[in-house]
């Protein structure tokens, strides 16, 4: 667990002593930031409209405060699934393609060159990328908002959310370190295998991401960390399988 946070933290040093990474670093973080920007004030912007499709304001001053109270209620947590939309979006779209440059130029500052099965061009490449990211992204969120919805009908709330903290904090640790397989085109299943069999490594990638403020500048370089891990654990095999012959 010791070397994930050591990883994750040495990813963030070369990134922010390496030009070219810390700009893409820090388009990363506007992208995200600004999608999600604009889906709020698009939620509250048609606010009125929305609450008036689920429930017409009442005339009974009764009734009043708390359909003003449930109004901003909603738009709370309309508020936050435009969040979580941006993000996957953003993800998806825009940052998927920001993360593999990252990861690409990291292993060529460490090795001279990127280890990819063949060339493409950018519309397979992005096709690929996206189609890799997909189930990488949905499944971390299902797997959150079926623990967030355990935690409001069991009576082990408390439990529930240290548990859904580690696994959101593993798939996103995972988000960074399968940037290297998934370019090379390795299948998803070996890719998800990979996660469950180095799991208190990730654990540790991940644990620096709840720290508010510092989960910013982590979460924009952690390609650059999960690279290292890759390139460090290839090193390392080859280097054993060399002194075994």
């Amino acid at each position: 667990m010791l070397t994930g946070i050591i990883c994750n933290i040495r990813g963030l040093w070369l990134g922010l002593k390496t030009p070219k990474l810390l700009l893409l670093g820090l388009t990363r973080f506007v992208v995200i930031l600004l999608a999600t920007i604009v889906a709020a004030w698009v939620i509250l912007l048609y606010h009125s409209e929305i609450l008036t499709l689920i429930w017409k304001k009442p005339e009974s001053l009764l009734l009043v405060w708390l359909w003003f109270v449930i109004s901003w209620l909603l738009s709370l947590l309309l508020v936050g699934i435009s969040a979580i939309i941006s993000y996957l979006l953003a993800q998806i779209l825009f940052a998927v393609v920001l993360m593999d440059i990252m990861s690409r130029v990291t292993e060529k500052l460490l090795t001279g060159s990127v280890e990819e099965p063949r060339k493409m061009t950018f519309l397979p490449l992005f096709l690929t990328l996206v189609r890799q990211e997909v189930p990488r992204t949905i499944i971390p969120v299902l797997i959150s908002l079926i623990l967030l919805f355990l935690g409001w009908i069991t009576p082990l709330g408390p439990i529930i959310l240290v548990l859904s903290s580690v696994v959101a904090v593993i798939f996103l640790a995972w988000d960074n370190t399968d940037l290297v397989p998934a370019r090379r085109l390795v299948r998803f299943g070996e890719r998800f295998r990979f996660l469950l069999n180095h799991f208190l490594f990730h654990l540790g990638f991940g644990l620096p991401f709840l720290i508010p403020g510092v989960n910013i500048l982590l979460l924009s370089f952690g390609p650059v960390g999960g690279t290292i891990f890759h390139v460090e654990k290839k090193g390392s095999k080859e280097a054993r399988l060399s002194r075994a012959s």
